[in-house]
C-alpha cells in the first residue's frame, strides 16, 4: 500500500560527501545527515546562485570539478522507481558560491545591493518614471508590478512598510531618491490615514481609504476577514513601522508626536491593567476590548498584539530616542512573552492564542492549535535583540530553546527552507507534525529563520546556529528571487519552484509590501557583517535642523550586545567630522539650518 513506485521530481538540499567518477554520480548529505546517491543525466545543467542584477554564472563542464567534499548545493531532479529503490536523476544543480567554502550572500554588499534592486522596483511598480506621489500608491501589486488604474484602496499597514522599506534602503545607501520615498510616504499617512482624537488625545490610525476616481472614503475598523468591523491591534502597530524607520534618519517632530500618541492609544485601551499584556482589537465605537460586537476577538490576546510591537517599531523608536519610556515597553513585552508564551511540556512550538487571564484558546478562527512557525522564530531573533539591551538568563535560555526546537518542526530538513503553519501536536499514530493547510514556504518565514540564527550565531557562538543560518539563506537567495520581472515571491513550493496562484502571485497585497524583505536585507547584512564575520558597515542620516533632543543623533543599527561595535568614522555632507562617541554610538550634530547628510562607519569591537 501507498508504495512509490511512479516517478516525480523534487529537490535535496545537502553537503557533497564524494564524486564517483566513473559512475557519473555524487553523495549528497542531508543536514540531518542522511545520505543520497545523485546521478548525473545527459542534459544535467548548473549554476552559481545570483543576486539581483547580476548575471547567471552558468556552470558547464566544471560542475562535476565543483563537487568538493563538503561542499553546499541544491540538486533538482527525478527519482526512478528501480532496482528496490530510487533511482534520483539531477535535472539542475544550484551552488552557492564559487568555491567550497564561499557562501555568495555572505560577501559584505550582498544585501545590500539587494535591498537597492528591491527598493528601485517598487519605486517602479508604484510610481513609474514620474514623481513620488502616493495618490498612485496601489496595495495590490502584480508579479510583473504592474497595478490597477481606477477604483481600488489603499491600505495604512501597506504603505508604512512600503515606508520602511525605503527608509532602510537609505539608512543602508544614502541615495537620496529612498529618502523621498520614505519621506512622502510618512506625509501621505500622516494626511490620509491618521486621526487625532482632541477628546482623548490619542492617534488611531485607518485600516485604509477606498479611492472611486477623485472621491476617498475613509475606512476605520478593518475589513481583514480575521479582523472584521474591529480596530487589531497589529494595524495599529504596522502603522508605525514605516514612519519611525523614518524618524531614525531625519528626526521629524511629527512622527515623533504621532508615535507617542500612538503608544499612548496602546496603553490606554489595549492594555490589560488586570491580568498583563495587551488585547488583540478593540470595538471600533466604544474602544472596549471585551465588547460583544467582537465575537470570537472579545478579550483575546495573541503573538502580534503582544510581541509584534517590538520588530515593527519600538526597538527601532527606542534606537532613535534612547528613552527609558521605550526601554521599560521592550522589557515588559518580552517578560509577557517569556512568562506565558512557552508550552513545551505539551508541544515543541510556543502558544500564540489566549483568553484574558492567559488560558489557552486552542480553537479560534484558522489557528485552532497550530503553530505559526514564524512567529517561533521571530521570538528567538527579538528576544536576543533584547538580551543586548538588558540580559537576563531567561531571555537567552528561550532563544536556545526555540533553535533547538525549530529545525525539528518547521524547518525542512530535505530541501532547507522553512515551512509556515503546523499542527502543535502529533495525534494517535502520527510520527510527524502536520502541516495545517499546505507545505509551502512564505518569504516572510524565511526572513524569521535567517534573522533568528544569524542573530544566535552573532549573540551566543555556536556553530550550529551559523550552519542553520547559512542553509536558510541559501534557499531564500537560490528561489525567492525573481530575476525577470523583480522583487521577491510571496510562496514557493517545498521544493523551491514558485508558487503563482490567487493572491500569493502578487508582490504587493493586504499581506505583502516591501517590509519583510527589506528587514532582511538591512538586518541580515548588520548581523554578517558587523555579528558574525566583524567586518565596518557605513550608514547613512539626514536630520533635520534641531530635531533630535540635544542635537544628538543616535546611530546604533540594531540593539546588538553591549560593547560589541563603535564608531570609526563619520562624515557630515561628505567632510570628515570628529564630534562624536564611539562608545555610545551617538554623534553630536552641528548647530545649523540647513539639513546635513551624515555618514557614519560603525565597526566590531
Amino acid at each position: 500500500m501507498n508504495q512509490i513506485n511512479f516517478t516525480f521530481s523534487d529537490t535535496i538540499a545537502g553537503y557533497v560527501t564524494g564524486f564517483d567518477r566513473n559512475a557519473d554520480t555524487f553523495g549528497l548529505r542531508t543536514t540531518d545527515g542522511r545520505e543520497y546517491t545523485v546521478r548525473f543525466a545527459p542534459g544535467t545543467y548548473a549554476w552559481i546562485a545570483n543576486n539581483f542584477e547580476e548575471p547567471r554564472q552558468w556552470v558547464g563542464g566544471q560542475m562535476r570539478d565543483m563537487l568538493q567534499e563538503g561542499r553546499w548545493l541544491f540538486v533538482y531532479g527525478v527519482y526512478y522507481p528501480e532496482g528496490g529503490d530510487n533511482t534520483f536523476e539531477a535535472q539542475f544543480i544550484i551552488f552557492v558560491g564559487r568555491t567550497a567554502d564561499n557562501w555568495a550572500f555572505e560577501r559584505q554588499d550582498w544585501w545590500v545591493k539587494q535591498i537597492v534592486s528591491l527598493g528601485d522596483f517598487y519605486l517602479k511598480a508604484q510610481f513609474g518614471d514620474g514623481p513620488v506621489d502616493y495618490a498612485n500608491y496601489r496595495t495590490t501589486i502584480t508579479l510583473a508590478g504592474d497595478k490597477a488604474q481606477d477604483n481600488y484602496r489603499q491600505e495604512t499597514d501597506t504603505i508604512s512598510r512600503l515606508v520602511y522599506g525605503f527608509a532602510s534602503c537609505y539608512l543602508l545607501t544614502g541615495e537620496d531618491r529612498f529618502l523621498e520615498g520614505a519621506e512622502r510616504g510618512t506625509e501621505y499617512l500622516r494626511e490620509h490615514m491618521r486621526f487625532y482624537d482632541p477628546d482623548e488625545n490619542v492617534v488611531y490610525w485607518y485600516h485604509g481609504i477606498d479611492v472611486h476616481g477623485r472621491r476617498e472614503t475613509k475606512v476605520f475598523a478593518s475589513e481583514f476577514g480575521d479582523d472584521f468591523d474591529a480596530i487589531p491591534a497589529y494595524e495599529q502597530i504596522y502603522a508605525l513601522a514605516g514612519p519611525i524607520q523614518t524618524y531614525r534618519i531625519t528626526g521629524d517632530p511629527r512622527i515623533l508626536r504621532d508615535a507617542e500618541m500612538t503608544v499612548d492609544l496602546f496603553d490606554r485601551f489595549f492594555l490589560d491593567r488586570h491580568d498583563g499584556g495587551y488585547f488583540s482589537h478593540l470595538d471600533p465605537i466604544t474602544l472596549d476590548p471585551q465588547a460583544d460586537s467582537l465575537g470570537a476577538n472579545k478579550g483575546k490576546k495573541n503573538w502580534n498584539s503582544v510581541g509584534d510591537h517590538a520588530p515593527a517599531y519600538l526597538i527601532n523608536l527606542f534606537l532613535a530616542t534612547g528613552e527609558k519610556r521605550y526601554a521599560d515597553f521592550l522589557e515588559y513585552t518580552f517578560d509577557t512573552i517569556e512568562k506565558y508564551f512557552p508550552d513545551y511540556a505539551n508541544s515543541p512550538f510556543v502558544q500564540e492564542k489566549f483568553y484574558t487571564d492567559w488560558s489557552h484558546d486552542r480553537t479560534h478562527m484558522w489557528q485552532q492549535n497550530r503553530g505559526v512557525v514564524g512567529h517561533n522564530l521571530k521570538i528567538a531573533w527579538n528576544v536576543l535583540r533584547m538580551h543586548g539591551l538588558k540580559p537576563k538568563a531567561q531571555y537567552e535560555a528561550l532563544a536556545r530553546k526555540i533553535g533547538e526546537e525549530m529545525p525539528k518542526v518547521g524547518m525542512d530538513r530535505q530541501r532547507a527552507g522553512w515551512y509556515d503553519v503546523m499542527e502543535r501536536n502529533k495525534y494517535g499514530s502520527q510520527e510527524w507534525h502536520r502541516f495545517a493547510f499546505h507545505d509551502r514556504k512564505a518569504w516572510w518565514q524565511q526572513e524569521q529563520g535567517i534573522l533568528a540564527y544569524l542573530i544566535l550565531k552573532g549573540v551566543l557562538g555556536d556553530d550550529d546556529y551559523l550552519r542553520i543560518a547559512r542553509e536558510s539563506q541559501a534557499f531564500y537567495n537560490a528561489f525567492f528571487l525573481d530575476h525577470d520581472d523583480g522583487g521577491v515571491y510571496f510562496n514557493v513550493l517545498a521544493n523551491g519552484i514558485p508558487y503563482l496562484m490567487g493572491t500569493e502571485r502578487f508582490k504587493g497585497s493586504h499581506s505583502m509590501s516591501f517590509y519583510h524583505s527589506s528587514e532582511l536585507c538591512y538586518l541580515a547584512a548588520v548581523y554578517n557583517n558587523l555579528l558574525v564575520f566583524k567586518r565596518p558597515m557605513d550608514f547613512y542620516f539626514k536630520p533635520q535642523p534641531g530635531a533630535f533632543k540635544r542635537n544628538v543623533l543616535r546611530v546604533s543599527p540594531d540593539i546588538l550586545p553591549a560593547g560589541s561595535i563603535r564608531i570609526s568614522q563619520v562624515w557630515i555632507d561628505d567632510e570628515p567630522y570628529d564630534n562624536f562617541d564611539a562608545e555610545a554610538l551617538t554623534v553630536k550634530l552641528p548647530d545649523t539650518k540647513q539639513q546635513v547628510r551624515v555618514k557614519v562607519r560603525v565597526e566590531p569591537v
